[in-house]
């Protein structure tokens, strides 16, 4: 027992050791702000349980509509380089991140307070798809931004602590999710939804408080400082050189004082012909360096998608995820309605996703970096065929039969398909890192997450249509099974498209 205490005590002590360090590298309001936030999207978890059952029991819908809802609601999150692009290439108020992030805030804070006050929203299938939908942009840009904070803020010298922080803002998340699991499912059973709603919008009010804590440089102050130097270091482009020429020509013509006079007037002209000149040159300048950033940072952005390294990947990704029919909203309803799993329960099978989220996290880190991407994710995909016909043998109830609870079904089969999916997502996300350009932080770091959540979405979109084509709704199970089999062959077809994965790259490969 002393020696586990000893152990215990070292690892604390390393611990407050290793946050020391990154506090002394980045301050405590900045590591504050990037912890908070992706606490923030792990603990939505504990509103979205809510917002389930609010489609399920409230508005009765079918669970090909709810998952048509959650996937529009979700759309913001494909469209992420948009907000990459606006706050890399385009300032408020000569800051490109700071009054993006407080935008981003306010949209994912104003639709909670709206949704649990009015009764009628809540009802809406419109409304509230528009305000679930209003919440994820501002979820996704704060993304983004906070994406685009943390790679300028390792760059140079303290390129060293990159994954110290990668680190810390992970673990965040994964603490945000499994407390808003847990605390999720039991609030659902304590508490009305209009309640769930309101107390979630706690959480955003912090964030838009805490983003006046960090400071931020103008992104215009080093512009205008160069501006400056260029022009006194080039008086020719002023009205100094004028003064010159008038010079030599007063000394040239010093006999004539009628010449004299008519240089000093054409001077004095010609000065007051560049001043006027100006007016326009600075009305324009600031629409024209925004475009020339845009289309610097666009011209960067399609030069290093040129590398087959993260182009082929990308594109794999992408077939992977709308390949693969999503049945998960499905799932959901025949949980509930035929297992008659509680949301308690159902909160702590996710807290399990989370935790196989951060195991697999550790497994990559700790000994799959070097192994071939190929093969990572052909394992990958043969896992998540063989997790998925673990739901195959839950909806056959065959099961019961062996004396296996569906509870340990549903934990072991779905929730810990969460760390094999990390498996696929490691290996991209560090590629993103490795290969980011400078300029184009948030707009690089976005479009990879982009295209797995447009393909994710895409998925939703066929895994409802396949619910629609097989009759799948409330009360009516009867072709799951059929489905969740379909799901299953549907996993492999994705390893026949592996050949877009660079042969010999691996996770730390660039």
């Amino acid at each position: 027992m002393r020696i586990k205490d000893i152990c215990l005590f070292f690892g604390v002590r390393k611990m407050i050791e290793w946050v020391k360090q990154l506090n002394k590298a980045f301050g405590a309001s900045f590591l504050w702000l990037i912890c908070l936030i992706h606490f923030t999207q792990g603990f939505r978890s504990f509103v979205w349980t809510a917002v389930s059952y609010q489609l399920k029991d409230n508005l009765k819908l079918s669970p090909s509509a709810s998952q048509f809802v959650s996937s529009i609601a979700f759309f913001p999150w494909s469209i992420k380089p948009l907000y990459g692009i606006l706050s890399d290439c385009i300032p408020i108020k000569g800051r490109k991140r700071i009054p993006y992030l407080v935008i981003a805030t306010l949209l994912s804070l104003v639709p909670w307070p709206m949704l649990g006050i009015d009764s009628n929203l809540r009802s809406s299938q419109w409304h509230l798809t528009v305000l679930l939908t209003v919440h994820n942009l501002g979820s996704a840009m704060a993304d983004v931004v906070v994406d685009a904070m943390i790679a300028e803020a390792v760059r140079s010298e303290r390129a060293s602590f990159a994954g110290d922080l990668q680190s810390i803002t992970w673990l965040s998340m994964a603490v945000g999710g499994i407390w808003g699991s847990l605390l999720g499912g039991h609030a659902l059973t304590n508490l009305q939804i209009d309640k769930i709603f309101l107390l979630f919008s706690v959480l955003p009010a912090i964030q838009l408080l805490s983003c006046g804590l960090v400071g931020e440089n103008s992104a215009d102050s080093k512009v205008s400082h160069d501006s400056a130097n260029s022009s006194n270091s080039h008086p020719g482009n002023g009205n100094g050189n004028i003064l010159d020429q008038d010079n030599i020509l007063l000394k040239k013509s010093s006999a004539s004082a009628t010449r004299r006079k008519r240089s000093q007037k054409n001077s004095n002209k010609r000065a007051s012909m560049r001043t006027k000149s100006l007016i326009p040159e600075k009305g324009n300048s600031l629409i024209s360096r925004w475009f020339h950033s845009l289309k610097t940072a666009t011209y960067s952005l399609l030069r290093t998608f040129r590398q087959p390294i993260i182009l082929r990947p990308m594109a794999w990704f992408f077939l992977a995820q709308i390949t693969v029919p999503n049945l998960s909203t499905v799932m959901f309803y025949y949980q509930t309605e035929v297992l008659n799993l509680d949301g308690s329960f159902l909160g702590t099978a996710r807290v399990v996703g989370w935790l196989g989220l951060m195991l697999g996290t550790f497994t990559y880190n700790r000994y799959l970096k070097t192994m071939k991407l190929r093969k990572i994710l052909l394992w990958a995909h043969v896992g998540l065929s063989l997790l998925t016909l673990l739901d195959v043998i839950l909806v056959s109830r065959l099961n019961l039969a062996y004396g296996v609870s569906d509870k340990i079904m549903v934990v072991s089969g779905s929730a810990l398909a969460d760390a094999v999916n990390q498996f696929k997502l490691m290996p991209f996300l560090i590629l993103s890192g490795q290969l980011c350009p400078p300029g184009i932080e948030g707009t690089l770091f976005a479009l990879f997450m982009s295209i797995n959540n447009l393909g994710s979405t895409l998925g939703s979109f066929v895994g409802a249509g396949l619910a629609s084509v097989l009759n799948l709704s409330s009360g009516s199970f009867d072709n799951l099974g059929l489905g969740i089999a379909m799901q299953v062959l549907c996993t492999f077809i994705p390893i026949a498209f592996l050949f877009l994965i660079p042969k010999e790259a691996t996770g730390i490969s660039a």
